[in-house]
């Protein structure tokens, strides 16, 4: 009788041991690579401006209108969950000019050529939003215009940065 709990003890420490190694198995299979950031050893190229932020990574812009110097309005646009910083879906030259519109895009951490934010929040991206801001030198004063999923970044910068 035993010998039989001693056999049937063994067999449940490794029935654990397997489950416990499939489990782990499944965990490792199912987890992602980490991201090649553009510009590094082996990831894709940077084809186009970017801005160094605090915390070293990247966020990808392009600008659209007239200068900064002589803007009256100086927008930063957030895009949408399929979107990129090409989105020019707002864009039209005359009534940028007519205007004196500034409007700069940027790819949102994560997507196109800006870094990810392992760590991103609502919060953070309205911080990046700010900073990128600061770099270009904006001034105290900007507008935001989220589309679609980019309202995240309208909403946190009502929220996170509004004196701005």
């Amino acid at each position: 009788m035993k010998v039989q709990k001693g056999f049937d003890n063994t067999l449940k420490r490794i029935a654990m041991v397997l489950l416990i190694g499939i489990i782990a198995f499944t965990y490792q299979i199912t987890t992602p690579p980490p991201p090649n950031r553009c510009g590094s050893p082996g990831g894709p190229p940077v084809t186009g401006p970017r801005v160094t932020l605090r915390d070293g990574r990247h966020l990808a812009y392009n600008e659209y209108g007239v200068s900064r110097e002589t803007a009256n309005y100086k927008i930063v646009f957030v895009h949408g969950f399929s979107s990129c910083r090409f989105d020019e879906s707002l864009f039209h030259q005359e009534l940028f000019e007519k205007l004196k519109i500034y409007m700069v895009t940027f790819d949102r951490p994560g997507y196109g050529e800006s870094d990810p934010d392992p760590k991103r929040t609502i919060k953070s991206l309205a911080l990046d939003m700010e900073e990128l801001a600061d770099k270009l030198e904006l001034g105290d004063k900007f507008y935001v215009i989220g589309y679609s999923m980019g309202q995240q970044g309208a909403w946190g910068s009502l929220k996170y940065i509004p004196h701005r």
